[in-house]
């Protein structure tokens, strides 16, 4: 009961901050940064490693910029979408563009469904959002829901304020299978952790083996989904664009892991180049390919 009120309590006032304009929005971030890089030091020891792993090409001193930069952009990324359960339509539309959306009017006028995958990378809960106003067509958002209900209850309403309808990741298949009449728009985060059980493939990501998620891979050969891959990239802050490129038109007609390997190499690709917008203290690489063969 008493985890309940806190809970509640915390939702309330993610609401009350949610209705702060954005430029107060990021005097918070400025102080929420000090916080998470110099105070508790906010997973530091996992941020350097994954840097130390993924770029040993780079010096001591550039690691720790993309770090340094890394929590700047945390910190922003966390007021951001506290903001976004308020946002308006008008708000997202300014803030999140997108192009070559003809690439998914191309799939639609031939009757199929699209399904994107899209990283932890920029705003990609703002991009959700963007996603969702840009068709009448069914959109669905496949998620990991929260443990607590009440934040999960909460985030759940965020996302779908604009008409996208949210899929535990766990029943994704069944759900889309529901709508396999329609054609619709599918997104997945694509880089996402899968559980030890779920582990059968690894591939080469930012220079190490990783343990990756064949959702995207699965529900397009299923389904004969086109496959997008949704990149997003930040222009300013609180600013984004998500270009639509198209990786394969028919999915059926791949081989074993072709889908996956291509969006994780296209993914690896975009953090490469501006790597400080990537979630790095995410505890990505959790499983080695001997660990899981024991």
């Amino acid at each position: 009961m008493i985890r309940k009120g806190f809970s509640r309590l915390g939702t309330v006032l993610l609401y009350l901050v949610s209705l702060l304009p954005f430029f107060m929005l990021y005097l918070i971030a400025d102080i929420i940064y000090i916080i998470l890089f110099y105070l508790i030091k906010y997973r530091r020891s996992v941020v350097q490693q994954n840097l130390a792993n993924a770029f040993p090409e780079k010096s001591s001193a550039e690691r720790q910029q993309i770090e340094k930069q890394y929590y700047h952009y945390l910190a922003d990324l966390m007021v951001e979408t506290v903001k976004l359960k308020t946002i308006t339509r008008k708000e997202i539309n300014r803030r999140f563009t997108v192009t070559n959306y003809e690439a998914v009017e191309n799939v639609f006028a031939e009757g199929r469904s699209v399904i994107g995958a899209v990283g932890h990378y920029g705003n990609w809960e703002m991009g959700a959002l963007k996603f969702s106003l840009l068709t009448d067509r069914p959109r669905l958002v496949v998620y990991k829901p929260l443990n607590n209900k009440i934040f999960n209850d909460y985030f759940a309403q965020m996302r779908t304020q604009f008409g996208a309808t949210l899929v535990p990741m766990k029943s994704a298949m069944r759900k889309m299978v529901e709508f396999r009449r329609q054609q619709t728009m599918t997104l997945l985060v694509s880089d996402q952790v899968p559980s030890r059980e779920e582990v059968t493939y690894f591939t080469t990501f930012l220079n190490q083996p990783t343990a990756v998620f064949l959702g995207v891979e699965k529900l397009a050969k299923s389904l004969d989904s086109a496959v997008i891959f949704c990149d997003v990239r930040r222009v300013k802050r609180g600013y984004y664009n998500c270009n639509f490129v198209p990786l394969f038109n028919n999915a059926k007609n791949t081989a074993e892991h072709e889908i996956t390997n291509a969006h994780v190499h296209y993914l690896e690709q975009v953090i490469r180049e501006e790597p400080q917008y990537w979630l790095w203290s995410h505890k990505r690489w959790k499983y080695k390919p001997e660990d899981i063969a024991r």
